[in-house]
């Protein structure tokens, strides 16, 4: 199948070469020359503007958005639509806002497109494992473009799936990154307490380790738990701040709007605000988390960080 890739970042420069690697058509677009070059070397078709993308392109066209949330988003998708044609397919794979996803739908439809909304986690880890796609839009619509989403996900019948009308991909990412951020609070918070008991001497690595195989806490972010503390056992030179993107705080009202008790995620929300402040093992833990599995940066540490 035949797609275009507009943003080749970490993720979207990934998810072109797994695309690439799956025997699809890509035609890239990024602002940086640097970024289409790159897609071009592993055999991309490279666009220098959304004119010369749009002829690359057979009708109906399919076109892959992967630039960070916000106003980057919103100012691509309408540019795209002032060039594109009705019945073309927009995919919006960033981390948008749901009730935004449902306003740029409306305002496409009113050119004949049609926007689908794919919730998208796997960070940097997605070009070798796969990514989890969340798909929200009509179900023609996803069917026929399906064979892009068996292509990113980990296997053809895993991993993916569409999950409602559109904008539903962006909610259910949200809350996906809201339980991520008690996850991995829950997993700081421990290492912090085990840190502080000193008379054991514990290895926290060690123990991360041994947890990753058998027990009833296993997962993918203890997984980078270790490999964290195995380069790092005390998280030297990391400032303990850890940023929110956005996800946490949307999952957050939405659950007040709903009347619904979230106070696992709204605490690891409020700990991530508090990490701001001061310079704990468990917010620097945070902070390396991020960078593990979503190539987040760090800031580094302005003096000499004490356990």
């Amino acid at each position: 199948m035949q797609i275009a890739m507009i943003g080749l970042g970490k993720m979207g420069a990934n998810m072109t070469t797994r695309l690439l690697n799956g025997g699809h058509s890509v035609v890239a677009y990024d602002l940086k020359e640097d970024a289409i070059k790159a897609a071009e070397a592993e055999g991309a078709t490279g666009a220098r503007t959304l004119e010369e993308l749009r002829e690359y392109l057979l009708k109906p066209r399919t076109a892959w958005i992967m630039v960070p949330s916000g106003h980057p988003t919103e100012d691509t998708i309408y540019k795209l639509a002032r060039v594109l044609e009705p019945g073309d397919v927009i995919i919006d794979g960033g981390n948008s806002f749901y009730k935004d996803t449902l306003r740029r739908a409306k305002i496409v439809q009113g050119d004949g497109l049609e926007l689908i909304d794919a919730g998208t986690s796997g960070g940097i880890w997605g070009l070798s494992e796969g990514y989890s796609l969340m798909v929200g839009g009509s179900k023609e619509t996803v069917k026929r473009i399906s064979p892009i989403f068996e292509t990113l996900a980990p296997a053809k019948d895993k991993g993916w799936g569409h999950v409602g009308p559109v904008g539903s991909g962006h909610f259910v990412k949200m809350v996906h990154n809201g339980i991520e951020y008690g996850l991995m609070q829950a997993y700081a918070e421990g290492f912090e307490l085990m840190g502080r008991k000193e008379e054991f001497g514990l290895d926290l690595h060690q123990i991360a380790e041994i947890w990753r195989h058998g027990s009833v806490v296993r997962s993918w972010l203890l997984d980078l738990t270790a490999n964290a503390l195995s380069e790092n056992p005390k998280l030297e030179g990391i400032e303990a701040y850890v940023p929110d993107s956005g996800e946490g705080r949307w999952t957050v009202m939405e659950a007040i709007e709903l009347a619904t008790s979230v106070p696992v995620i709204s605490l690891a929300l409020q700990e991530r605000f508090s990490s701001r402040e001061n310079n704990p093992f468990s917010d620097r833990l945070l902070s390396a988390l991020r960078n593990q599995f979503g190539g987040h940066s760090m800031k580094p540490a302005e003096s000499k960080v004490k356990h």
